[in-house]
This record gives C-alpha cells, structure tokens and sequence, in this order.
C-alpha cells in the first residue's frame, strides 16, 4: 500500500513542486557562483595585466645594465608583506629587484625561455602557498618581470559572496515553496467545493450538485447529476412496481383466503386448512419480500438519513396505547449523534418490530438505550420476560418460526429487522437482558451528515 501521504493529490502537488524548486534553486546557485568565482579570477587576472604594464613602463635600465623603477610602483599592497602581492625582476634566474612585500625569499623563476614582449600567465610555488603570476621578457637585455598574487587572496573573497548567496537561495526556495503551496491551495479550491457538495447529498441536505465549476471540472459535475437522477427515477420506478406487485396480489390472495373461509363452514376442513395454510405463508412471503426490495432500493439512494430520537416517541407513543393493560414502564434514553444512515421507513419498521416484540413479552418494563460512535448508531431493546434459549435464538431469525404459537405474530418480525439491518450494513444480534429478559442489539450505520457536524474538514 502507498503511504498516505502519495494517496493526496496535494501532497503530491507540494512535495513535487519542492523538489523542483530544491533541485532548480540549487543549480543556480551553483551556476551562479561558478560564474562569480570565473569573473574574480578574470578580475584578478586583469588587475595583475594592469600592474604588470606598470612595471614595465616604470623601468629604466642603466647603462652598466642594472634594471631600475623611476618610481615605486602605485599600488601600496606591493609594499606590505601580508597584502600577497608581489614583483619581481630576474635575469638568466637571478633576481635583481623585487617588491617590498617580499621580505625574505624570492619567489621562483622559471628556468624557461621567454620570447621577447610575451606575456604569459602561470601557477608558482610561494612561500604561503600558490601563486597566480603573471610575467614578461624584455629584450635586448634578458629581464624577465614578474607580478604575483597569492591565490589564497581570492580564495578569502569568495566565501564572502558564498554565504549571501546561499541565504539568498535559501530564502528563493522558501519563496517558491511557499507560492507553489498557494497555488495548489486556489487550483484544487474547486474540488473542495466538490468535496463539500458531495457530502451534502450523501447526507440529504441537498438533492443535487451545484453549478458553477471551473470548465475542467463541471462535465464530471454534469455526470453526476444526471446519475443521481436517474438513480432516483430508477429506485422510485422500483418501489412503484413492488407496491404494484403486491395490491396485484392482494386480490387474489383475499379470493383464495375467502375460499378456504367458505370450505372450511362446509365442513372440508382438511381444504380448507390446506388453503389458509398456503395463504398465509404467500402473505408472509409477500410481505418480506416487499418489504426486502424497498429497503434494498432505499439503502442505494444517496443522503437518506432517519435520526432515531423521533422515530422512538412515535413507536414508543403506539405502544403505550396497544399495550395499555399491561402498564409497561418503557425507559428510553437516546445519546448525542444517534442519525442513521437509513430510510426512516425501513428504521421505524426495524424498531416497531423489535419493541413490538419487547412489549410483548415483557411482564413490567422495556429498556431501550441508544448510543453513536464515529461510525455506527447502537440501538440496545431489553425486556425482562422469559427470554428465548440460546439455541433458539437462531431459530428465531428464520421466516414464518414462532417459539410460541399462544402469542399472536406472523414470525416476519425478525426476519424483516435481520434483513433491512443487513441491506443497510448493519446488524441485529441477540443475548440475554440484563433486566432478565431478550436483549435485541440492533447496529446500524451513521449518517454521514452527523459525522460531518462533528468534524473539522481539512484544506484540500
């Protein structure tokens, strides 16, 4: 699995554009130095030209041959021995004027020849350290001059330009990041837009997507409209046809049901039992499955959501009067968040079937207590009647089973909650009451609309 981080499209964006910006910001800053450290050097170069001239115009030769400066030469480094400038004059190897800087030894002559007037830059050994020189020869009298400077001279200037120029890339790099983030931020604002308006109808705040995205996004917005649509044409043309298979069914079914009535006062009892045996269980079978294709067509449709606080006051209300002799004390306590993702049909028929059957076993009271989580809404209904076995309570689950044929029911109960709570993703289980009765633990999604209140959604 990819780590988080490379499933973001703007983390992606970001780390990509830094990379960039650290490689690109970093070759320039090579470029850039490398071509300050040739422009110092040609300076250097240039500036030993100049003063290498200035010998050369400054000498007089005297007439026993001696080389002499009608003046010192004007650049005062030439006299300080720190500066690491320096000349010399030198002929056949001996040097016979050289500049105050050199204190003590002379810097190397070349053992070369040099043709007259040539002018030639080398690399010398000097008593710190390398030397950039720059010498001439002088016919008719074979003078060699020399002007020097240390190259540590101008390897001290470089650092000087290095450290500002760093901080300076630094700062570029920062910059580009910081630009490449907003970029990212303002380009992928419209898929937060999408984001939130997606949101929106799973949760049921809205029945569509809006308009008004950029050209690159709104035909994929059109898409998703025009599937929502039709998915909704499709789930209401389903209900429509289950509610038409079932009043198609009703008539026959009474006629079959009103005969068995009719051979059973003839006294064909054993037909007429055959027939309202058969009846019945097409009845129970009519009504799981069209309860079953309605749930199964609304748990497709998106934002369909059914808070369970209502439903409970209305089933409990229903209740009270249906069971009215037996003086039941239903507690009902409902925490914070507890929205289903559901139709509030098919939840309203889940929780009627299981306090239907609470109420109806009880022998003084029902609890019921509804908590939510992150994910899930936890519904818990206990009674303190006599409970089912534990290897019954399987059992119970199948369609049309009764443990108790004394009790009136269709046995489509808990079939219909298994089923719907399943189509939903959820669950139904069943375990002993802590009151000491059934306890019936429905667990159904959360509304997304209810997670989404209790987030904080991060920036895209």
């Amino acid at each position: 699995m990819k780590p988080r981080i490379f499933r973001s499209l703007r983390a992606r964006l970001v780390v990509g554009a830094a990379i960039w910006t650290a490689i690109s910001v970093a070759a320039a800053g090579f470029f850039i130095y490398g071509l300050f450290y040739n422009y110092t050097y040609e300076l250097v170069d240039d500036e030993l030209n100049e003063h290498l001239n200035e010998l050369v115009s400054l000498l007089e030769i005297m007439p026993d041959g001696t080389p002499k400066l009608s003046r010192p030469i004007s650049d005062p480094r030439f006299n300080d021995a720190k500066s690491g400038f320096s000349w010399q004059i030198s002929r056949n190897g001996q040097v016979l004027l050289k500049s105050a800087s050199i204190a003590k030894e002379a810097i190397p002559v070349p053992n070369d020849a040099l043709n007259g007037g040539e002018i030639r830059k080398l690399t010398l050994s000097g008593p710190r350290g390398p030397l950039i020189a720059f010498e001439q020869s002088l016919l008719p009298t074979p003078l060699r001059l020399q002007i020097q400077t240390e190259a540590a001279v101008v390897d001290r200037l470089l650092p000087r330009f290095r450290t500002p120029l760093t901080f300076s890339m630094l700062l570029l790099s920062l910059a580009s990041i910081a630009a490449a983030v907003l970029q990212v931020a303002f380009g992928l604002r419209p898929l937060r837009r999408l984001k939130h308006a997606l949101k929106a109808v799973e949760s049921g705040k809205a029945e569509k997507l809006p308009e008004g995205f950029p050209v690159e996004i709104q035909p994929l917005v059109d898409d998703l409209n025009n599937l929502l649509s039709v998915n909704a044409e499709m789930i209401l043309r389903a209900r429509t046809q289950a509610g038409n298979l079932a009043h198609a069914l009703k008539t026959p079914l009474a006629v079959m049901t009103n005969e068995g009535y009719r051979l059973e006062s003839l006294g064909e009892s054993k037909s007429a039992s055959l027939i309202l045996q058969q009846s019945r269980r097409m009845q129970q079978q009519i009504d799981y499955q069209i309860a079953r294709a309605r749930a199964a067509a609304s748990h497709q449709v998106p934002g369909v959501i059914a808070p369970v606080a209502p439903a409970l006051d209305r089933i409990i209300s229903a209740m009270n009067r249906l069971y009215c002799e037996k003086n039941l004390v239903i507690d009902v306590s409902v925490g914070e968040g507890c929205v289903t993702a559901c139709d509030h049909v098919d939840l309203n028929e889940m929780l009627a079937n299981l306090i239907d059957n609470a109420c109806k076993w009880a022998t003084a009271g029902v609890r019921i207590r509804a908590t939510a989580d992150a994910k899930k809404v936890i519904i818990r209904i206990e009674d303190d009647g006599p409970g089912v076995p534990p290897e019954s309570m399987e059992t119970v689950f199948r369609i049309g089973e009764r443990l108790d044929d004394s009790v009136p029911g269709s046995g489509l109960g808990l079939p219909i909650v298994r089923d719907l709570a399943q189509l939903y993703g959820g669950e139904i289980q069943l375990t002993r009451s802590e009151i000491g009765g059934l306890a019936a633990v429905l667990v159904l999604p959360k509304a997304r609309s209810a997670a989404i209140e209790s987030e904080t959604s991060p920036l895209i």
